[in-house]
């Protein structure tokens, strides 16, 4: 059963009528709806935020204080909860249409405007910052991928990146020393891709059929493992870094546990709940 939370500064009379018109539309959908009324604080909206976190819901909102609608966008990124605001967009609408910005809510059309070139932004360092480019500035990263190729580094950047993240990736090769700009780096931003030898060999084999045979040795199941044993070896250097193996998983599940395990290494050592290690007992 699906959990959908509506959540109001008000009643949230509004958004429940909006929402229950909708689901009009899905005759037989099994549905929750958690109803989070006068939600007017930035601890408030974090409690209902990481209580859809926990209940694998989403939210539908109609918040229309500038700060707390801030805070709900910032704290759905951190703990991978889509939120849908019913209000924001039509008071966009409403402020281009009558030139006139909302007298009780300045900024709103600002912060929403921010909202959506961050995702811009995002969207585009991912590609400029794709396979191992542009390492000069790559600090500016808030995730960054290491794994073998056919690990699902760069379809992972881009869904990253369009949830609002700072994402790039680094090939790991076998006959090729790493960047030496990765040991700067600030151990919570580093994920380890690691998969199964002979599920990458099949994926590579794949792809070595469509470039015709061309691949030479990228698919043969003996140079994957020494491959994937070169890239472990250097993983296991680093007790800082996180590994998170990708096999059998789709990338919404990878992005989820990525963002999960960002969350806990961000959190004061004293105070983490369920930490099982460096490698996040992955």
């Amino acid at each position: 059963m699906n959990t959908i939370f509506v959540v109001s500064d008000g009643t949230g009379r509004t958004a429940s009528q909006a929402l229950h018109a909708a689901l009009a539309q899905f005759p037989g959908a099994e549905v929750e709806i958690t109803v989070r009324s006068k939600v007017r604080s930035k601890a408030r909206a974090r409690e209902v935020v990481c209580e859809a976190a926990r209940a694998g819901g989403f939210i539908v909102h109609t918040i229309v204080t500038d700060a707390i609608r801030e805070a709900m966008v910032n704290f759905g990124r951190e703990n991978n909860v889509e939120s849908i605001d019913l209000m924001g967009p039509l008071i966009v609408r409403l402020t281009e249409t009558l030139s006139v910005t909302p007298s009780e809510k300045p900024g709103l059309f600002t912060r929403l405007n921010k909202t959506y070139f961050r995702r811009i932004e995002t969207m585009e360092f991912a590609i400029k910052h794709d396979d191992g480019q542009r390492l000069e500035d790559i600090r500016k990263a808030e995730i960054v991928l290491l794994g073998v190729s056919r690990t699902f580094k760069t379809p992972l950047s881009i869904y990253l990146a369009f949830k609002g993240w700072f994402v790039a990736n680094i090939p790991i090769t076998l006959h090729q020393d790493p960047p030496a700009v990765l040991a700067k780096l600030s151990p919570r931003k580093v994920f380890c891709l690691d998969t199964n030898a002979r599920q990458l060999a099949e994926l590579r084999r794949s792809r070595s059929e469509y470039l015709h045979g061309a691949a030479g040795e990228y698919a043969d199941q003996e140079f994957v493992r020494m491959e994937l044993m070169h890239a472990r070896g250097l993983y296991s250097r680093h007790p800082g870094w996180a590994i998170v193996n990708v096999t059998n998983k789709p990338i919404e599940e990878l992005a989820t546990e990525i963002i999960a395990i960002h969350g806990r290494k961000g959190k004061p050592a004293g105070k983490r709940k369920g930490d099982l290690g460096p490698f996040n007992g992955l």
